[in-house]
């Protein structure tokens, strides 16, 4: 029975979307291995980083900070027990890393297993099964669709805008504090360098956090181009053709994540498809920047026999379209195919999302509205003149509907629809 429940967890966790992987490893790992909360944090999802599921305690209040910091100190990828600062408490954690993506796993509040036999067995089935998920992650971010594409933008975007108010009020009031303390007019020096040294590190980590949350988010062009030669060693190495690699320049602007996973997707489907077709030696590859753009070209040596209404095309072009760009594909008959692709590295103006698909009442209409102005439950209810549990009721059916677990995440793919 053991073996066949296994089999399951194996199946669902193979199946399961992004969006409740955490859910399926945590359901997996439960009947061997307790634990308060399970946290994934993984920087493949630039949109969300973090994957979680459990107390709502933990999963609500863990922070990115803390997890990289925990993931720093690690001493390698086995099992590592410890105790760590974690959703805002010191706690005892059972933490996993995964190299290939520097992917991090986080037990909270783990419940010890009884016998040194049943513990080795416990630790080495939940590595099998950290290690699928971590693959799996990586090979759903690799095929994202548009529709993920657009949400993980936008997602991106409200996490950078959150983070920067915040950094602007609190940076505004520690600068305030720093200068009063700084007066002469105060007559307890000790007092007066004690705080000032306490507060000159909250500054500090203020920015770190804003450098971090930015680090998630983009990724420098050259790093980008040469994460797609990885992806394409194999073909390099048991195909005939000859892949030149044109790089971008090395000051070029920083791809936004949902740019990059696009930009890799479209070139390896490229030259995928190409590599199916006759008589095929060479493929040129390039990108390029222009400060607005990513300036993709992909050009083949074949015999043009590329169209631009093929499966395989028609995929790439809505992998395309989710980011806002273009694609033109121009096939010479006897010499091969010469593809350009443009990818704008800022997100639209224009609204990308359709309201009326979610089909919300009217009032959850007015909520979800308060909620993308910044407005709290209390504030909410007093607008609308109902109660916070009423408040509450509504946020709950608009999490339903926008199929979203989170405040930050509602408001996000309310921004992407252009509510404001």
């Amino acid at each position: 029975m053991q073996n066949w429940a296994l089999l399951h967890s194996i199946s669902d966790l193979a199946a399961a979307p992004l969006n409740r992987i955490a859910e399926a490893l945590r359901t997996a790992t439960l009947p061997f291995l307790a634990s308060s909360a399970l946290v994934i944090f993984t920087e493949d999802c630039t949109g969300r980083p973090q994957k979680k599921a459990g107390d709502e305690g933990v999963v609500s209040r863990v922070s990115i900070a803390e997890l990289d910091r925990l993931r720093s100190a690690m001493p390698g990828e086995v099992p590592w027990r410890t105790s760590a600062l974690i959703a805002g408490e010191e706690r005892e954690v059972l933490a996993l890393g995964y190299g290939p993506s520097q992917a991090l796993l986080v037990l909270t509040d783990p419940s010890p297993v009884e016998g040194p036999q049943k513990e080795e067995e416990a630790l080495r089935l939940l590595s099998y099964l950290w290690r699928l998920t971590a693959r799996r992650i990586q090979e759903k971010v690799t095929d994202a669709p548009p529709s993920y594409l657009l949400e993980s933008r936008a997602a991106s975007a409200e996490r950078i805008r959150v983070t920067a108010e915040l950094i602007d009020q609190h940076s505004t009031t520690l600068e305030t504090l720093l200068a009063a303390l700084r007066s002469t007019s105060m007559d307890d020096a000790a007092a007066r360098t004690s705080v000032t040294d306490l507060a000159v590190k909250a500054l500090v980590d203020l920015r770190t956090v804003s450098d971090r949350t930015s680090d998630l988010v983009e990724e420098p062009v050259v790093t980008a181009f040469e994460r797609l030669r990885e992806d394409l060693r194999p073909l390099m190495h048991f195909s005939n053709i000859d892949i030149q690699f044109i790089e971008p320049p090395a000051n070029g602007r920083a791809l936004p994540g949902e740019v990059a996973h696009a930009a890799r997707a479209v070139v390896r489907g490229l030259v995928l498809a190409i590599a199916e077709q006759p008589d095929v030696r060479r493929v040129r590859a390039q990108w390029d920047c222009d400060g607005e753009n990513l300036l993709i070209n992909v050009r083949d040596d074949g015999l043009g026999a590329l169209t631009p209404d093929s499966p395989s095309i028609t995929r790439l072009q809505q992998r395309v379209q989710a980011v806002d760009g273009r694609m033109s594909l121009d096939v010479m008959q006897g010499w091969g195919a010469d593809i350009s692709v443009v990818l704008p590295l800022d997100p639209p103006a224009a609204p990308i999302g359709d309201v009326a698909a979610w089909d919300l009442a009217p009032r959850e209409l007015e909520v979800l509205q308060l909620l993308t102005a910044g407005q709290r439950n209390r504030s909410i209810a007093g607008a609308l003149h109902i109660s916070e549990n009423t408040v509450k009721f509504h946020i709950r059916n608009l999490f339903r509907k926008l199929d979203v677990r989170s405040r930050a995440e509602a408001i996000a793919l309310a921004h992407s629809a252009g509510l404001r």
